[in-house]
């Protein structure tokens, strides 16, 4: 009798003990270490294990154990209702293995590692079921009443604790992303300049979800499609200029549904991108960039190791994307603001130097012929050198005017149907070419749906480019091709020189022996661009064609 009341007290002593254990740890990892080794010494078991409920999935997921620690390396999850964990847990009460070879047990680590027998109970709070706790012996063992009525106690104890535990992690856990949205939310609020935003913003982000790669892509709103504007860990994205298309791949649908996607495996998903599976990323989750109503781009982080990213996981991200998508917004707006203003005062200077030209000429040789008594052959040429420099005069301040218009969008552009061979013909008869013959090569029953004004401006342009800078003969064609319109002039002169291809279509780009205004292109293509298509450059081995594209809806 004497020995079995020191029993009891030893076994209440062990008892208090993991009560103290469970009222002494705040964090969820540290407790369960410590729980299983008390509960071992408990009921002087072999194995311990805690099997944490998911509710999402109504499975218990292995979470600790001691001895078969297998169990939770392995991520074992018992749907609850089945196999010896199931069990207990769907009947809230303990449950039983004497003979572990013969029961039902749905985890094989189990039969394994030997146990032979076993014993489970609930972990209650509130009378729900958050999880369940078992011991196990490797050799045969009849565990009683009493073995039974102490696990329960400690597992009463720990389900308290365990749920003391996770409201604590879930407050931390608020206030850290809290946090981390604050620190992303100042650094949106310290930087202007969109490269530098992202560069100071990613490394935190990567940061903030223990991430290996966090992504940017921007939209094209003309191209419709998603740029790689920024990377860390992934910077072969940006580096290759990386373009997904919306709606395609990964970002893609994440940009068109507007909608966060998680990949669990991206060797086995829908990626457009090969540089993902080359860099081996493993998992990923991406969020849309939305202002406005309307999404601006993606936000994506990855893992080099298969990860499960969780709805909280999903949460910070939003949150941060939200902030970054306002960053850069004020950022764009930023820049565009810096653009605008250097280009107005560019403009200006260029504009006034240009008119100043034709001005002084003009004005001069008026003022040499109100002075003075010349030849009549002088004169004429004084007179002749004046209406060049006013007809130049006129022409400039006519582009000027479009371009004014143009930037304030104030030309309405209505395509109505027409036959293209009888207004480009017109448009060639009305052009200024001098005695360079044009060759309009257009089928006479192809109808077209364009803006006889926006062909107009656009092809006169052309037109006297060609006949300016190329040689005879200068050809105009058009035809039907994928749902869009081609308009074409080309000619067999030398070409665009290499330097001056790249600000092409720039305000006020001409060659160094070019004497125009430099404006004839930047107005064609803005005229283009309003009719909702473009014009492109293609070099010829001889001569040079543009080619106007217009959508044909």
């Amino acid at each position: 009798m004497q020995r079995e009341l020191g029993a009891d007290a030893e076994r209440l002593q062990r008892l208090q003990a993991l009560t103290d254990a469970a009222l002494a740890h705040l964090t969820l990892d540290d407790l369960l270490d410590a729980l299983l080794l008390r509960t071992r010494d408990l009921l002087a078991v072999d194995t311990v294990a805690i099997l944490l409920l998911d509710e999402a999935t109504q499975e218990l997921v292995a979470r600790a154990a001691v001895g078969i620690e297998e169990e939770v390396e392995a991520g074992v999850r018992i749907p609850v209702g089945r196999g010896f964990a199931g069990r207990v847990a769907a009947g809230k009460e303990p449950v039983i293995l004497d003979d572990v070879d013969h029961a039902d047990v749905l985890n094989p680590i189990l039969r394994r590692k030997g146990i032979k027998s076993m014993v489970g109970v609930p972990l209650l709070v509130t009378g729900d079921v958050i999880g369940v706790l078992h011991v196990g012996s490797l050799t045969p063992r009849d565990f009683g009443a009493i073995d039974v009525e102490l696990l329960q106690l400690a597992g009463d104890r720990a389900a308290v604790a365990i749920e003391h535990a996770r409201l604590f992690e879930a407050e931390r856990g608020a206030r850290e992303r809290m946090e981390n949205v604050q620190a992303v939310t100042d650094a949106a609020l310290a930087h202007l300049e969109l490269d530098e935003l992202l560069d100071v913003l990613l490394p935190r982000i990567r940061d903030i979800l223990d991430a290996d790669t966090c992504v940017v892509l921007l939209l094209d709103r003309d191209a419709h499609e998603l740029v790689a504007t920024a990377a860390v860990g992934l910077e072969e994205e940006v580096e290759a200029g990386v373009r997904i298309p919306m709606g395609r791949g990964f970002a893609g649908r994440v940009a068109a549904g507007r909608r966060p996607i998680i990949l669990d495996d991206v060797d086995r998903a829908d990626v457009l991108n090969p540089i993902l599976r080359q860099k081996r990323i493993k998992s990923m989750v991406g969020v849309p960039l939305m202002a406005g109503g309307e999404a601006i781009g993606v936000l994506h982080v990855g893992s080099l190791v298969h990860r499960i990213f969780r709805e909280r996981d999903v949460e910070v991200l939003q949150l941060v994307a939200d902030r970054v998508a306002l960053a850069i917004e004020r950022a764009q707006v930023y820049e565009q603001a810096l653009l605008f203003d250097q280009l107005k005062l560019n403009f200006v200077a260029i504009a006034s130097h240009e008119l100043r030209t034709p001005t002084a000429a003009v004005y001069g040789a008026l003022v040499t012929i109100r002075s003075r008594d010349l030849p009549e052959e002088m004169r004429d040429q004084l007179i002749e050198v004046a209406y060049e420099q006013s007809d130049r005069l006129r022409r400039l301040l006519e582009q000027l005017l479009d371009l004014s218009r143009l930037d304030a969008e104030s030309i309405s552009v209505n395509p109505r149907p027409i036959v293209l061979q009888r207004v480009l013909a017109d448009i060639v008869a009305g052009a200024v070419t001098g005695d360079v013959p044009i060759d309009v090569q257009v089928s006479p029953d192809l109808a077209a749906v364009a803006d006889p004004l926006v062909l107009e401006r656009v092809v006169s342009n052309l037109l006297a480019n060609a006949v300016r800078h190329g040689k005879p003969p200068v050809i105009v064609t058009a035809e039907q091709h994928d749902r869009h319109l081609r308009v074409a002039v080309e000619d067999a002169g030398a070409g665009v020189p290499d330097e001056l291809r790249g600000r092409l279509f720039e305000r006020f780009a001409r060659g160094d022996t070019d004497r125009g205004s430099g404006l004839g292109l930047a107005i064609a293509r803005t005229y283009a661009q309003a009719h909702g298509g473009d014009l492109v450059y293609h070099p010829l081995e001889r001569g040079a064609r543009f080619e106007l594209i217009v959508p044909q809806d």
